[in-house]
C-alpha cells in the first residue's frame, strides 16, 4: 500500500505528464497555431524570403543595390529586430525561480498561520457551526485567516473523522472555504508587490530577534507574505518578453475561446502546485501585465477550483465514512459548479467586467479576474446552501454508514447533539 505522501507524489507526476500532453496536443484539437516557440516566426521568415526572391526576379537592378546594402554593417535597429525572438531558457528559469519563491512563501505563511491559529481554528469550527449559514461564515473566516481552503477543509475532515464535527456541520464550512479563498486574489489584484522586501525584512528580524515562539511565528508569517509577493514580482518580470510575442498571445486567446481547455490547464497546474490560491494569484499577476485576457483568466480560475480538490481527497484516505463524505462533497460541488461556469463563462466574464466598472476598476483585467472568482464562488454557495439537507441525505445513500455509525452521520452524534441545538 502506498502512503499518503507517495500518492501525492504520484498524483503530481501524473498531472505534470497530462499538462505537458495537453499543451502539446492542443494545437491539433482546437485547430489553432499554438506551436508557441518557433512555428510562426519560421513561417514568417519563409514568406519574407519568398517575397524577396520574387522582388529580385522582377527588378534585377534594384536587387543588386539591395545586396550592396545588405553587405554593409547592420544598424542597431536591424540588430534589434533580429534579436526580437525571446530567450526561452532565460524566461523559463526566471519564472521557475519566481514560482519557487512564491510556493515557499505560501508554505512558510501557512505553517506560521497554522501554528498561530490552528488550535484556535479547531475551537472556532466546533463552536460556530450551529447551522449551515454559521458554517459558511466560519469557513470563510477560517480560510481567510489560514489563506488556504485546502488547509481549512483538511482540518474539517480530521475533525469529522474524530467526531468533533458532524458531517452535516462540515458542509457549510466547505462552502465557506470556497468564498474565503477568493480574498487572496483580491489582495494580489491591488499590486502590492513593491512592499514585498519590507515584509521580508520585518519577518527576518522577527525570526532572528523574536524572544518567544509567538513572535517567531508572526515573523514566519510576515516573511512568507514577503516571499509570496516577491515571487509574484519575479514571475511578472520574467514574463515581460511575452507581452508582444504573438504565439503566446495566441495561446492565451485559445484558452479563452476554448474554456474547457483553459479549465483543464488550470486544474492540472493547481494539482502540481497544490494550491488554487497560487494558481489564481499567478493568473492575476500575468493579467496585470496584459498577458492573460479576461476569458482566459476566467477559464484558468474555473479549473483551479477543481484542481484544489486533490489535496482534500488524499486527506480522506483511511478516514471514517463521514469524513469521506465531506471530501466527496467538496469534489462534487467544485466539479458541478465549475462545469456550469464553463458553460456560462462568457456571461460570468461580462458580469465581472460590469461589477469591476461599478467598483471603479475600469479596464483592470487583474481586478476583473479576481472579481469573477469572487462572484462565481458566492453564486455557487448561494445556489447550493438551501439544499444542504437533501445533499447530505444523498451522500449518505451514496456512501452508506459504516459499522458503529449512527443516523446523524458520525460515531459521537449523541455528544454532538448535546453540544449543538439545531
Amino acid at each position: 500500500m502506498f502512503s499518503n505522501n507517495s500518492k501525492k507524489k504520484l498524483l503530481k507526476f501524473l498531472s505534470l505528464n497530462i499538462l505537458v500532453l495537453v499543451l502539446l496536443v492542443s494545437p491539433a484539437i482546437v485547430g489553432k497555431h499554438l506551436n508557441v516557440f518557433n512555428t510562426q516566426s519560421m513561417s514568417v521568415q519563409a514568406q519574407e524570403t519568398q517575397q524577396q526572391n520574387n522582388n529580385e526576379a522582377q527588378n534585377p537592378a534594384s536587387s543588386g543595390e539591395e545586396k550592396g546594402k545588405n553587405n554593409q554593417p547592420k544598424s542597431e535597429g536591424d540588430k534589434g529586430e533580429k534579436e526580437s525572438q525571446i530567450d526561452v531558457f532565460k524566461i523559463t528559469t526566471g519564472a521557475l525561480a519566481g514560482l519557487v519563491l512564491f510556493l515557499y512563501g505560501v508554505t512558510r505563511m501557512a505553517e506560521g498561520l497554522e501554528a498561530l491559529a490552528g488550535d484556535r481554528m479547531k475551537s472556532i469550527l466546533s463552536k460556530f457551526t450551529t447551522n449551515r449559514f454559521a458554517g459558511v461564515m466560519t469557513g470563510t473566516v477560517a480560510t481567510t485567516a489560514l489563506d488556504s481552503s485546502s488547509v481549512t477543509i483538511i482540518i474539517v475532515i480530521a475533525m469529522v473523522s474524530a467526531g468533533l464535527l458532524t458531517f452535516v456541520q462540515s458542509l457549510g464550512v466547505v462552502l465557506g472555504s470556497n468564498i474565503g479563498t477568493t480574498i487572496g486574489a483580491q489582495i494580489v489584484a491591488f499590486e502590492i508587490n513593491q512592499y514585498a522586501p519590507i515584509a521580508m525584512f520585518i519577518g527576518f528580524l522577527l525570526l532572528l530577534l523574536g524572544k518567544t515562539d509567538r513572535w517567531k511565528q508572526i515573523g514566519t508569517v510576515t516573511l512568507g507574505i514577503g516571499l509570496l509577493f516577491f515571487g509574484l514580482d519575479q514571475i511578472e518580470d520574467s514574463m515581460e518578453p511575452f507581452k508582444n510575442y504573438k504565439p503566446f498571445l495566441n495561446l492565451m486567446t485559445t484558452l479563452g475561446e476554448n474554456t474547457f481547455l483553459g479549465a483543464l490547464v488550470g486544474a492540472l497546474f493547481t494539482v502540481l502546485v497544490q494550491s488554487s490560491s497560487a494558481t489564481v494569484a499567478i493568473v492575476v499577476t500575468l493579467a496585470s501585465q496584459g498577458l492573460v485576457s479576461l476569458p482566459a483568466g476566467v477559464a484558468l480560475v474555473l479549473g483551479a477550483e477543481v484542481g484544489t480538490c486533490a489535496d482534500t481527497l488524499v486527506a480522506t484516505i483511511g478516514r471514517e465514512r463521514p469524513a469521506v463524505r465531506t471530501g466527496v462533497f467538496h469534489l462534487l460541488f467544485n466539479i458541478i459548479s465549475a462545469s456550469v461556469g464553463v458553460l456560462f463563462a462568457a456571461q460570468l466574464a461580462g458580469l465581472a467586467k460590469w461589477v469591476s466598472t461599478l467598483a471603479g476598476a475600469g479596464d483592470d483585467i487583474a481586478r476583473q479576474i479576481a472579481n469573477a472568482q469572487l462572484l462565481f464562488n458566492v453564486m455557487g454557495v448561494a445556489l447550493v446552501i438551501g439544499f444542504l439537507p437533501l445533499i447530505a441525505r444523498g451522500l449518505e445513500m451514496l456512501i452508506p454508514k459504516g459499522k458503529g455509525e449512527t443516523d446523524s452521520g458520525d460515531k459521537n452524534s449523541d455528544l454532538q447533539k448535546a453540544k449543538v441545538q439545531r
